[in-house]
């Protein structure tokens, strides 16, 4: 009797440890995007050709919800401004999966030279300017519309649904504007139901072409802005002693502002930088002035870190200021947090990003991103795609945001593939 109630214990183990087999297979999402290609590289240079800075994103919008309608979703538009969402309900019971993209341009003049370069023109800070994808946004709506349409293809098999969010104002909203993702959030797109996990991809970021890269933890950094006013007493240049001298004391505040990294902060629990990148003061040669305005960036990796270094700027500006007899104003815009990809979800992937392509992983990135606020919500993993040819060096091509920047359009069925493999094998169960 007693082994009988032990086999019967070891069957019941057994049956509940199994991963579930695979309804879709591997061969077929990589058959269909395969197919998508040729649609998806048309895409993409339609979006190129046509760029729109953020918030302002209204054609890119309406031939995103053109494409989305002609493959039978409803999408839902005019969320952020411009942003859309869209859902494909699988034909199976099961979680939902969210995958996005974002939508806007820069403003740069492309120099790239091709046939379907952006010749886009708007008004950027009172200025007039010329728009660009420079940073691969073409590409990523593209891929996440070429995911779409695989996805459709074996959508009755599919244990569960996939949200398809498309984010304008990536890059940061127009000064006095909300937008982006935080706005999408705010404006309810996951109020009535939200993902178990999201995904996203961006291109470049110097990886190897065609290649993926990914890390668990602190991805991309927070990304904050601080304008410091050093405020003095206006004298001669030849008597300084009767003023306060706001341009030694801004310097020395400079220099005290390094130490706040080195000195301040537990430099083995994350990375940061604290950079000037304007300072403004004074109209002659022989006038001190009244005052001198620092701004510059902060970028942080740690929650705790990013307020302890807030402090810290604010504690070090205001010491120096006070001990020369000036004082300051001191101000701080919060951006976007930083993106951290959840260490399990990264883990239980794994193996699917490792079957679609090799897969590097890599150092914190400096640069920002707004994902981290959807990646704030639910489980989030943010992967990089390598945009140069296979082989290159990818530090021998233009960076994101360059004038020259633009993609090895090849690796986009990568992209395409990741992002079909990533819902399907989440939705299966693989690896959970």
């Amino acid at each position: 009797m007693r082994n009988t109630f032990a086999l019967q214990a070891f069957t019941l183990l057994l049956a509940a440890t199994v991963v579930p087999a695979q309804a879709i297979e591997p061969d077929e999402l990589d058959r269909l995007a395969a197919d998508a290609q040729d649609q998806v590289v048309q895409w993409r240079r339609w979006f190129h050709e046509h760029p729109e800075l953020s918030n302002r994103e209204v054609n890119t919008a309406e031939r995103v919800a053109e494409i989305l309608r002609g493959m039978g979703l409803e999408p839902k538009t005019g969320i952020a401004h411009t942003g859309i969402t869209a859902v494909i309900e699988g034909g199976k019971p099961g979680p939902m999966v969210a995958i996005r993209t974002d939508m806007d341009g820069l403003p740069v003049t492309e120099e790239t030279g091709l046939p379907f370069a952006s010749k886009q023109r708007a008004e950027y800070n009172g200025q007039e300017v010329g728009v660009m994808h420079a940073c691969g946004h073409d590409a990523h709506m593209a891929m996440l519309l070429g995911a779409a349409q695989v996805l459709l293809a074996v959508r009755d098999e599919l244990p569960g649904s996939v949200m398809l969010i498309f984010q304008p104002a990536e890059e940061g909203a127009p000064a006095g504007e909300e937008g982006g993702a935080e706005l999408m959030l705010k404006e309810g797109i996951w109020d009535e139901r939200k993902p178990e996990a999201v995904f996203g991809i961006h291109v470049g970021i110097n990886q190897p072409g065609g290649e993926l890269s990914v890390k668990p933890g602190p991805l991309m950094a927070a990304s904050d802005r601080y304008e410091i006013r050093v405020l003095g007493k206006q004298t001669h240049g030849a008597r300084p002693w009767n003023g306060v001298d706001p341009i030694v004391v801004a310097s020395q505040i400079v220099l005290g502002l390094q130490t706040i990294a080195s000195r301040q902060v537990d430099v083995t629990q994350a990375p940061s930088i604290i950079s000037v990148g304007r300072i403004t003061g004074g109209i002659r040669n022989n006038v001190i002035p009244d005052s001198v305005e620092l701004e510059g960036t902060i970028r942080t990796f740690d929650q705790a870190m990013r307020e302890d270094i807030h402090a810290a700027m604010e504690r070090t500006a205001r010491g120096i200021a006070e001990s020369a007899g000036a004082e300051i104003e001191f101000e701080i815009d919060y951006g976007y947090p930083p993106v951290v990809n959840d260490a399990d979800l990264v883990a239980r992937m794994m193996p699917t990003l490792e079957r679609v392509a090799p897969v590097n992983s890599l150092n914190p990135q400096t640069v920002a991103e707004d994902f981290s606020f959807f990646a704030n919500e639910t489980p989030g993993v943010f992967i990089f795609l390598g945009n140069s040819p296979p082989g290159v060096d990818p530090a021998t091509q233009p960076s994101n945001h360059s004038p020259l920047f633009t993609t090895h359009e090849p690796n986009m069925e990568v992209g395409v593939r990741a992002f079909a493999h990533l819902v399907v094998d989440y939705l299966e169960g693989q690896g959970d």
